[in-house]
């Protein structure tokens, strides 16, 4: 992890690791992409193609959950990748590479820690509905932010399939209550 110490506060990224990634999986003079995730992609397991190295894929995984320490924005598609671990396609692998390829066109990117006076608590929430296609869950997020410092963050699958919109935000909003106050 690299962290630069100026007046104004402290940044940290992780730009050499991601160049060894980039190494090791041969994706040096790959395109970059401007979102680590296709939207419209439903992954599934048992898509009927073909399997993937499953130790290749794993350790790919692996990387980006480390990653995840200074790229939160990342985390959420890393989180749904690694759901594939045991049953990994060559869509999967593709998905996961197209992570990479967001990676290497944002490797500036990273956390910043802010000085200043300013230290007002915000909090974000949001939800799918049923966009898991294996078993119809949900998954919710959140992030909490005290001044310019993101200080906690979620991605996850909901425990119960929701049957609306409405009910998989409320239990995005009520899972958020339960982290943050529980």
């Amino acid at each position: 992890m690299e962290i630069q110490q100026g007046n104004h506060g402290v940044f940290a990224c992780q730009r050499k690791y991601l160049k060894e990634i980039l190494k090791r999986f041969g994706m040096e003079e790959c395109k970059s992409v401007s979102t680590p995730m296709n939207l419209k992609e439903k992954l599934q397991k048992g898509d009927g193609v073909e399997a993937t190295d499953a130790t290749t894929y794993r350790s790919l995984i692996g990387r980006l959950m480390y990653l995840t320490v200074t790229r939160p924005d990342i985390k959420f598609t890393v989180s749904a990748l690694s759901r594939f671990m045991n049953c990994a396609s060559e869509l999967h692998m593709m998905a996961a590479k197209r992570v990479v390829r967001y990676l290497k066109g944002t490797a500036t990117f990273g956390i910043k820690f802010s000085r200043g006076n300013q230290f007002k608590l915000s909090g974000f929430t949001n939800s799918d509905w049923a966009n898991c296609v294996d078993d119809m869950r949900s998954a919710s997020g959140y992030c909490f932010t005290l001044g310019s410092w993101c200080f906690s963050w979620s991605s996850k699958k909901q425990e119960v399939v929701a049957q609306s919109t409405a009910e998989a935000e409320f239990m995005a909003a009520s899972g958020v209550a339960n982290s943050l106050f529980g």
